[in-house]
């Protein structure tokens, strides 16, 4: 019998129990997970989150939530609370003392680049990005090298505390590691160190003028914090020798491994930040939290929940090849996830009057309906029930195809949890628009079952007309109709393929009772039509408005059957 997907180690935690073993690192894990707050968290980030936190959990170790905050001009406080709230989301931790920020430890970082400048390792350079890019040369023709590249250390020195005292403008100099001119690695060709950005930061306001670049604090933060598995994704392992020469070349410091593993691509989604940013500032997208964007904060607002994305990472696994995940996997993990939580309530979405012609007029009573038939613990509640229902116009036609088992004049039916009704006829206004159906019931059928044991082969749903809720309701769908959207090879603006029929609103649908007090944190089944949350940020007393998390199965794989 094979091993299932929850006990196969993937290639990271064969790593990390071969360490365990080998008494690595004192016996000890520590994780982090170090997000730039330059936008919101999507998808992809999620991959990992889960794996970190989930790696720390899973071995008794530590996980850090740390912000690599060392670019203010695009970094604000909107992005880290954000990211502090989608990551308790998804962990389901409060993260109590395990925040940290790059910023926490600029003091260090600082002293130890001048560590590297009286070693003659770095050096001032006045070369713009520009030159730089220019000078940088080709696999077989070595980068010509800076002025500073020649400077003693004390000069580098001096002009480098100069820097840090502002007396310079912004992109005037910069630090750059002294390393190789030559190497085939374009990221050891002495790479910038530090640059003077004359901004405002989120957390240090202006005691800053100048601010390390990604790869000098990466390895600084993960020995400070002593992890001992620096988990990256692929794109990363370029940078990882030079990683290693920083670390290296510092004295008496705690020495971390980075590994890299393959991020998350998705189909019909793109995963840029950049790109996603252009979506919200266009106004393609309501924000961040649009329930089309696959932001982590968009899947909340949308439905998802925290168990479903954490199964579907654990179903995708950790590879060490990129390839991109069919995103049919996500609408299942959160399909499977809900079939199971989600409470069976009854919406008809394009109500129709249903008029029972032979109820007693002024009557109610209440039909018991389950909760949740896969959940015995939900129990039952009780729905109203009187002469005048609404149903969907779907369910009835005039003139019925063959094995069409819904309402049609003469054809009878079951009502949900309650009876069996045949239609008998129905009216129009003079636009020929069908304003009532009309029907009979039979009162022995109290329940859904008949005593003589006959059959009908439709069920349809159905709200009281009297006590129903009237609600909005968004019906959300992928945000893009091409599979790849961002391809490389294509030409096309990616936002040409967004997909204009992503958000249908109708108004004025038709909730059972229960359903007004409903809470944000509640998931739903609308029976027959699919799952469903309350919208948290648009809804106002009275006037809920719910989001369509997922239908009840794959509608886009007969859409692409019949392309």
């Amino acid at each position: 019998m094979s091993e299932s997907i929850e006990t196969r180690l993937n290639f990271i935690e064969q790593i990390v129990e071969h360490d365990l073993s080998e008494g690595k690192n004192g016996g000890r894990v520590a994780t982090r997970f170090p997000p730039e707050p330059n936008g919101y968290l999507h998808i992809g980030h999620a991959k990992s989150i889960c794996l970190n936190y989930g790696l720390a959990k899973k071995y008794g170790g530590q996980f850090v939530m740390r912000f690599d905050d060392t670019n203010p001009s695009k970094e604000e406080t909107e992005y880290v609370e954000s990211i502090i709230e989608d990551v308790k989301w998804l962990t389901g931790d409060n993260l109590t003392g395990r925040i940290r920020y790059a910023s926490d430890y600029f003091e260090q970082m600082y002293t130890w680049a001048e560590e590297l400048i009286k070693k003659g390792k770095a050096y001032i350079c006045n070369q713009s990005l520009d030159e730089m890019r220019d000078n940088r040369g080709t696999p077989t023709v070595p980068m010509k090298p800076s002025e500073g590249r020649e400077f003693s250390p004390e000069k580098n020195l001096d002009l480098f505390r100069r820097m840090r005292n502002g007396e310079f403008n912004e992109g005037e100099l910069t630090l750059r590691a002294k390393i190789d001119l030559a190497s085939p690695n374009f990221n050891l060709r002495d790479p910038v160190m530090y640059r003077i950005i004359k901004a405002d930061h989120h957390r240090t306001g202006n005691k800053w003028c100048i601010y390390p670049m990604y790869d000098w604090a990466h390895g600084l933060e993960d020995s400070i914090e002593q992890i001992t598995h620096s988990i990256c994704t692929l794109e990363f392992e370029h940078h990882r020798p030079l990683y290693d020469w920083f670390l290296d070349n510092l004295d008496g410091i705690w020495r971390p491994r980075q590994y890299e593993f393959a991020r998350l691509n998705l189909t019909y989604t793109v995963m840029s930040k950049r790109k996603l940013l252009e979506l919200v500032k266009g106004g393609l997208v309501s924000g961040w939290s649009d329930p089309r964007m696959p932001t982590i904060c968009g899947f909340r607002r949308r439905g998802y929940t925290p168990e479903a994305i954490r199964a579907f990472c654990r179903e995708i696994g950790v590879a060490k090849m990129n390839s991109t995940i069919d995103v049919v996997k996500l609408e299942n993990a959160i399909r499977d996830d809900l079939n199971k939580r989600a409470l069976r309530r009854m919406g008809v979405l394009r109500p129709v009057k249903l008029l029972i012609e032979n109820y007693p007029d002024g009557q109610t009573e209440q039909i018991e309906a389950i909760n949740n038939p896969e959940n015995d613990a939900d129990g039952t509640r009780l729905i109203p029930f009187s002469r005048t229902l609404y149903v969907e116009r779907d369910d009835f036609m005039e003139d019925p195809p063959k094995k069409y088992f819904r309402l049609s004049v003469g054809r009878e039916v079951r009502l949900r949890y309650a009876y069996y009704v045949t239609c008998t006829g129905f009216d129009k206004d003079a636009n020929g628009n069908i304003t009532q159906i009309r029907c009979t019931y039979d009162p022995a059928t109290r329940g859904g079952t008949s005593a003589d044991g006959r059959k009908v082969q439709g069920t349809i749903h159905w709200v009281d007309r009297n006590c129903a809720v009237n609600a909005e309701i968004r019906l959300y769908d992928r945000l893009f109709t091409k599979e790849n959207p961002d391809d490389p090879q294509d030409p096309t603006d990616y936002k040409a393929y967004i997909n204009q029929n992503g958000l249908e609103i109708i108004q004025n649908a038709k909730l059972e009772p229960s359903l007004a007090d409903a809470t944000p944190d509640q998931r739903f089944q609308f029976e027959r039509i699919g799952y469903f949350c309350l919208d948290a940020t648009d809804t106002k007393p009275k006037q809920p408005v719910f989001n369509r998390t997922a239908s009840l199965r794959d509608t886009w794989a007969k859409i692409e059957k019949k392309g």
